[in-house]
């Protein structure tokens, strides 16, 4: 799977943290990525670089600007789980910082995430406050929730960023700019690699969840996110893998007796959804991801089976973090005309 891989014999055994950036195509990214990353405050970090296949300059422009960035050239595009786990694997860091090559880091980014996440031994992961970048005071995402009709979404995107000033523990963190326990990591496996993209990190949120370990945000963790510049606001990749992936994550992690619960709340949720795509133009994509998901059910029920006997909460735990009358939000919200915005925005609440 390894086209190349840059040796080990010149690391030292004093790294704290291993930055994994996954690239594809993203030269015109990388530079200001990957300086964020060289002007941390603190000591003791590796970055590798994950590339998927790239065809244009990156590797190029990492080997002649970047000599301290390791580099894993994988030589086709295995998507953002496979990818990542990749760099996970050859990871040689106590704790795994995830960063999206489209983001930059505060100089303080690492450092504000490692202290907290020493501070609480059942933390797993630690959510960023990521940042629109050129629009500094709008939030991308401040953790990630997850609701009751089973759908996954960021906390405060395209919100103001002043809301999100404090600390508080929501339901997961989003990888594009997170920090996780490499133990951890490797207790669980990593980003499930069916996925391939999206909602990779919100599976992976909720298995920490099931194991009993929490996840903090970091309001002073600060990244600068230029939002899809890899696959497209809406686009019918990104439509495809958003809602096929939803589907692996209800099936997969929901605990029986609130699968049960909300079985209904996610079937009527679908059939808003499917009528959303539709004026959208995209019914045709959105029935493809279902009936992919569909195909790939009796996997997913395998996986579930593993994943609900390793579970080590009750079902009253997970439910207490759900978070609840989504739908109902959505639907008020449309009738009060809001159906430009964004299907997945999130109301804010915390997790």
């Amino acid at each position: 799977m390894l086209q190349h891989s840059t040796p080990l014999a010149d690391l030292t055994s004093e790294i704290t943290v291993s930055v994994i950036v996954l690239n594809w195509n993203g030269e015109r990214l990388l530079s200001a990525c990957l300086r964020s990353i060289r002007e941390q405050t603190l000591p003791g970090i590796e970055t590798i670089l994950v590339d998927n296949g790239s065809t244009d300059g990156s590797l190029a422009l990492v080997a002649a600007h970047f000599p301290e960035v390791r580099i894993i050239a994988l030589r086709t595009n295995l998507g953002f789980s496979a990818g990542n786990n990749a760099g996970i694997r050859n990871a040689r860091g106590r704790y795994v910082a995830l960063l999206n090559n489209d983001a930059q880091a505060d100089p303080r980014w690492i450092e504000e995430l490692v202290h907290a996440l020493e501070q609480r031994p059942e933390v797993a992961s630690c959510a960023s406050k990521i940042l629109r970048q050129g629009e500094n005071s709008i939030a991308d995402a401040c953790g990630d929730f997850y609701t009751s009709e089973g759908i996954p979404g960021k906390i405060g995107h395209l919100e103001s960023a002043d809301r999100y000033n404090e600390s508080r523990e929501v339901f997961g963190a989003c990888a594009g700019a997170a920090l996780y326990r490499r133990a951890l990591l490797d207790q669980l496996g990593g980003f499930d690699e069916d996925f391939f993209i999206v909602h990779e990190d919100n599976d992976l949120s909720f298995r920490f969840r099931l194991h009993g370990y929490r996840c903090v945000y970091v309001p002073t963790a600060v990244v600068y996110h230029l939002l899809s510049a890899s696959i497209g606001y809406l686009s019918d990749t990104a439509v495809y893998y958003a809602q096929r992936n939803m589907e692996f994550i209800f099936f997969k992690n929901m605990p029986t007796v609130l699968l049960l619960k909300y079985l209904p709340l996610h079937v009527v949720t679908n059939l808003l959804l499917f009528a959303r795509y539709i004026l959208h133009g995209q019914a045709r994509v959105f029935l493809k991801a279902k009936l992919d998901a569909l195909a790939m059910m009796p996997k997913m029920l395998s996986k579930r089976r593993e994943i609900q006997g390793a579970s080590r909460v009750p079902a009253a735990e997970i439910d207490r973090l759900l978070l609840k009358g989504y739908l109902w939000g959505k639907l008020r919200q449309g009738l009060r005309g809001n159906s430009g915005k964004p299907p997945f925005r999130s109301p804010g609440n915390r997790a």
